[in-house]
């Protein structure tokens, strides 16, 4: 089997689908955007391209792959086929047996038939519709007969037929869809038509009648693209929310695929759950997504709104904008609000995490906790047995910050014991308070009114002290940790960072910044701020006590990170690199703007990446295989055997460090290359390379070398210690003393002397 993939960096590359690696390279020179082919066109594949010297317009082209020896091929032969086309995969198909393709654009429709080279070009715009959205949304032909199937953005599909005629053509149309038909697809027969779109549910038309239908509701959010198994058996469905939908061909529900649930809009941040280290964020529509790094699974999803969402543009519905766990994960702390801007319903809910049912309740609902927009919240990071000393605090727009405190539930038919009620609300000046957080130990609280930080007693409620930093409201802040508890951090919309001391009351450095994100490590002194300049992302990773950065890294990616967060670590990750050790305890997420999770490794490409296909990430976390469990049990008996018989234990780096040995311990069989084509690169790396040489080796080698040789080649070894010298001590900052080549020569001399006769005394 052999596999063609595009790129748009204007390749066309062959792949040998059994061995995973390119075979042929074909170079085309411009952006492909989309790939085809046909059963009927071996030598030759048809791509979307831009057409040159015009914007947004894109041509449908064929390119012939020329026969050569070699991998990097030119595909120089290059001929128009349709002219005007759309970008998408979904605006181009090709009809039966290949005789002829389609492409819509806008209101407009082309078929082009290859053996006759005749096109034909169609338009609604000229055609009596009844009303209605005409425009073009997507394409598919019948696999038997001449028949296309149309989707648009009014919910019609259209069924065109005799269109080889300009004028004699004609279409049917079939509608139930209340909006724009997303993806059509047909069985391999050609007697049913599926279709989807903004109603979550996949529609099945029977012999391309308006009367006989079936259907498949509640898929979860709507479906982006439907597809057909070789067999029939099967179809899938791609939804926006970034899940794959497994369907039986009578329309039952087989399995669905689902990795990060992909939201309109990530209002709660990224959150972090201190009882399963997930990533906690917006998911489907009202609900909370609970996200496994380890596992790159979602363990569950909880409905905060528990309200059935209407998929209707222009609908204000309620969404879930902020979130906020307590030190244990106990309680879980959500707000909900209305999409309306002037007058917005808000819902505070306060959730307890039952261990029976291993999932959370809702313990109390205020309604209108503020009178306007939460900007933000927080709970007290303080221990948690006693009731006391748990509080909750959110900041609105309304100009004011509310303590929430626990308190008894005096009502006799309430299920609970403890309720949640407002115990202090404080402002400053009428400004907007914005953001909030608690100190380590609890005992203050920061508040930022639009310019002005303020300190709050948290047992008194007194105000403290403020600080300011002007030009620019405050975006970001946040108190240091551990040694650097006495510092308070925070950035400004105008582009500056600010650190205040708060045993002296004073700004302690400031540095021009224009942060957007700032978060803190909660297992550790280090604060990482990403800023976002000339179209560019960038971090920097420091302490508050010193300004400057201990980890920079410039241009992190294109996108702009909107979100981060530290995860903790199970266990404490090895590092051998200084400039890492600040990602030993926890790892760092980002999330940008296209809603693409990111992170931070200290490993190194090829302990990350698999040796066959260099994509593969070998995944640690992965559970063992028995194989592997049996193997370790064995060799962990044999170690013991030999520490009992007095032997000395040797560990094999090269083996442990293998890339190779682990993808055949830790892949799963059924995704591993062939035997064949790992035997190499399994070989390859359990030789041991000639230059890891031990130290007796060296010496021994020393010794039998002549005099001669051994003068020629003082120059190179003392190269190589000046070399390693001077790293170690540019490393603390220091200057060493260069030896003369009379000396080095004198000290290796002393060096190959036997001392042994000193044991005697």
């Amino acid at each position: 089997l052999q596999l063609y993939s595009s790129s748009l960096d204007g390749t066309i590359k062959l792949w040998d689908f059994m061995d995973g690696i390119p075979i042929k390279t074909f170079t085309v020179g411009s952006k492909l955007l989309a790939l085809y082919m046909l059963a009927s066109a071996e030598d030759s594949v048809f791509v979307v391209i831009p057409k040159k010297g015009e914007r947004d317009t894109f041509q449908l082209v064929s390119v012939k792959l020329t026969k050569g020896v070699g991998q990097d091929l030119e595909g120089v032969e290059l001929s128009v086929v349709l002219d005007g086309v759309g970008a998408s995969m979904k605006h181009i198909a090709f009809g039966r047996e290949g005789s002829y393709v389609v492409s819509v654009k806008d209101v407009n429709l082309q078929v082009y038939f290859f053996k006759r080279k005749l096109l034909n070009r169609f338009s609604l715009s000229t055609v009596k519709t009844k009303g209605g959205d005409n425009r073009f949304s997507c394409v598919v032909c019948h696999p038997t007969e001449d028949c296309i199937a149309t989707g648009h953005a009014d919910g019609k599909i259209r069924l065109w037929r005799n269109f080889h005629h300009r004028k004699a053509y004609t279409y049917s149309t079939l509608h139930w869809h209340h909006d724009i038909v997303m993806d059509l697809a047909y069985s391999m027969e050609g007697t049913r038509l599926l279709s989807g779109g903004v109603e979550s549910v996949l529609v099945q038309w029977h012999n391309e009648s308006s009367c006989q239908k079936d259907f498949l509701p509640r898929l979860g959010s709507p479906i982006e693209s439907i597809s057909m198994a070789s067999d029939g058996v099967l179809c899938c469905t791609l939804h926006t929310d970034n899940r794959i939908s497994i369907i039986n061909s009578n329309l039952r529900f087989s399995r669905s695929i689902q990795g990060l649930i992909k939201s309109r809009d990530v209002k709660t941040g990224l959150v972090v759950d201190p009882k399963t280290k997930a990533l906690v964020l917006n998911g489907e529509p009202g609900h909370l997504q609970f996200y496994s790094l380890q596992s790159d699974q979602q363990l569950f999803s909880l409905d905060i709104v528990q309200r059935q969402y209407i998929h209707q543009a222009g609908l204000k519905q309620s969404d879930l904008v902020k979130v906020a766990f307590s030190a244990r994960g106990t309680w879980l702390a959500t707000v909900e609000e209305s999409e309306e801007v002037t007058d917005p319903e808000l819902q505070l809910k306060l959730w307890f995490y039952n261990e029976e049912t291993q999932s959370f309740t809702l313990n109390t609902r205020i309604n209108t906790p503020h009178d306007n927009h939460i900007t933000d919240m927080c709970f007290r990071d303080m221990d948690e047995l006693g009731d006391d000393s748990l509080i909750l605090v959110t900041t609105g727009r309304d100009c004011v910050f509310k303590v929430w405190v626990m308190v008894e539930d005096t009502d006799p038919e309430a299920q609970q014991s403890v309720s949640w009620s407002c115990d202090f609300v404080g402002s400053y000046h009428n400004y907007q308070a914005t953001n909030c957080c608690f100190s380590e130990d609890g005992s203050l609280l920061a508040v930022s009114f639009e310019e002005t930080v303020t300190v709050w007693d948290s047992l008194t409620w007194d105000l403290k002290c403020t600080f300011c930093h002007p030009p620019g409201n405050i975006r970001n802040i946040c108190f240091g940790r551990l040694t650097c508890s006495k510092y308070l951090i925070g950035a400004t919309d105008y582009g500056f960072l600010c650190c205040w001391n708060l045993l002296t009351c004073a700004l302690e450095w400031s540095a021009h910044l224009n942060v957007v994100v700032l978060q803190p490590d909660p297992l550790s002194e280090h604060i990482a701020a990403v800023s976002w300049l000339s179209k560019e992302s960038s971090l920097f990773v420091f302490k508050p006590n010193a300004p400057r950065p201990i980890y920079i890294q410039r241009n992190l990616c294109k996108e702009k990170i909107l979100l981060a967060a530290f995860v903790p670590r199970d266990e404490p990750e090895m590092t051998g690199s200084e400039k890492y050790l600040w990602l030993r305890k926890s790892q760092l997420i980002f999330l940008t703007d296209t809603q693409e999770l990111m992170t931070l490794s200290t490993k190194s490409l090829e302990e990350r990446l698999t040796p066959s296909s260099k994509q593969l990430a070998v995944e640690e976390s992965l559970p063992v295989t028995p194989f592997s469990l049996l193997l370790g049990k064995h060799r962990r008996q044999q170690a013991q055997e030999d520490i009992d018989l007095g032997k000395p234990v040797v560990h094999n780096k090269q083996e442990q460090a293998s890339p190779a040995v682990k993808e055949l311990l830790h892949t799963p069989a059924h995704v591993l290359p062939s035997a064949s084509f790992l035997c190499t690169i399994f070989i390859n790396s359990l030789l041991i390379s000639k230059e890891n040489k031990s130290a007796e080796e060296v010496a021994d080698e020393v010794e039998m070398e002549s005099e001669k040789a051994e003068d020629d080649s003082d120059e190179e070894d003392v190269t190589a210690v000046e070399q390693e010298d001077a790293s170690h001590m540019e490393l603390l900052g220091e200057m060493t003393c260069k030896l003369s080549k009379s000396q080095e020569k004198e000290l290796r001399k002393i060096r190959k002397m036997d001392y042994s006769w000193i044991s005697a005394f």
